[in-house]
């Protein structure tokens, strides 16, 4: 029983150290296509600002074999809004928590004039 569970750990990590492009290939994508989104996703962080992409596109690819064209099209899309989501989200967290911050505080000093006898 012990052996079991111990090959299905190992196999849980050696899946979650697949690549993006061996888990497409794995659920049956054309090579192209894989190819094509991976090298979208790379180049769409690298628009999004991430130091980490490239910009990589096979361009004699992109114009005559449709599965890497699409591929390459939906892997910048979706690596492009989820850097971008990031960042808003950040931007946010970072910003917006100070506004409340400084809201409750002003809320707050107004509660306390209101209270006041004077």
């Amino acid at each position: 029983m012990s052996r079991y569970w111990f090959g299905l750990c190992i196999a849980l990590l050696l899946s979650a150290c697949e690549t993006t492009h061996e888990q497409m290939l794995s659920q049956g994508y054309p090579p192209s296509y894989a190819d094509g989104f991976q090298d979208g996703c790379s180049s769409g962080r690298q628009a999004a600002g991430v130091m980490a992409g490239d910009f990589r596109k096979d361009v004699p690819r992109y114009l005559h074999n449709r599965q890497y064209e699409t591929g390459w099209d939906d892997g910048f899309r979706q690596c492009n809004a989820m850097k971008n989501g990031e960042d808003e989200r950040q931007y946010r967290d970072r910003y917006w928590d100070e506004r409340d911050r400084e809201w409750q505080q002003e809320k707050d000093r107004d509660a306390a004039r209101a209270y006041r006898h004077d």
